[in-house]
């Protein structure tokens, strides 16, 4: 008689992309940050679209009265004053940029939530990008929000850091797929 032999899948080992070695709710503690982001920006973004083929400048007037703002204030003048200039091309310009910032953070939300090498790079990378912008800013004015983005930034920025080396610590292979 025959017999059915069974053959055992063996599990594939995981991509290479993926990093087995860190902590990976310190990881998804970042992804959740990021994708919060994301949304926070894919708000705003309909908020410009909301504006579509509205007179902004008057929105803005009537923002200013509801805050009780003085609007011969220059910062609130200013405002007015961009939003009046406010053109629906430039409205749609603004939205299509805050779509491919938050497709971004997205991106790279998703690559952290998965362990994925090539998203530790890119976290470092554009945490990177930012700090000559807030240092610029802080030199220009300090305020708690300011110090606040700089050091969560600093910090992720240091995680993603502090994972890398780990991963190529002297005397093991560099996991740097």
């Amino acid at each position: 008689m025959l017999q059915k032999v069974r053959f055992r899948k063996k599990r594939r080992p995981p991509p290479q992309a993926i990093d087995t070695t860190t902590h990976l709710a310190g990881l998804r503690a970042v992804a959740t940050f990021e994708a919060m982001k994301g949304t926070l920006v894919l708000l705003v973004e309909v908020g410009f679209l909301s504006l579509l083929h509205k007179n902004t400048g008057e929105i803005a007037e009537r923002l200013v009265a509801h805050f009780h703002m003085n609007p011969e204030h220059h910062l609130t003048h200013a405002m007015i004053d961009a939003a009046s200039r406010l053109t629906d091309a430039r409205l749609w310009a603004l939205a299509a940029g805050a779509a491919a910032y938050s497709t971004v953070r997205y991106v790279e939300a998703y690559g952290l939530w998965h362990a994925r090498v090539w998203a530790e790079w890119f976290a470092l990378l554009s945490g990177a990008l930012y700090l000559p912008w807030e240092l610029y800013e802080l030199a220009e004015k300090q305020t708690p929000i300011r110090w606040a983005i700089l050091a969560s930034n600093l910090a992720i920025m240091g995680y993603m850091l502090y994972i890398r080396i780990e991963a190529c610590r002297p005397g093991e292979e560099c996991d740097d797929s």
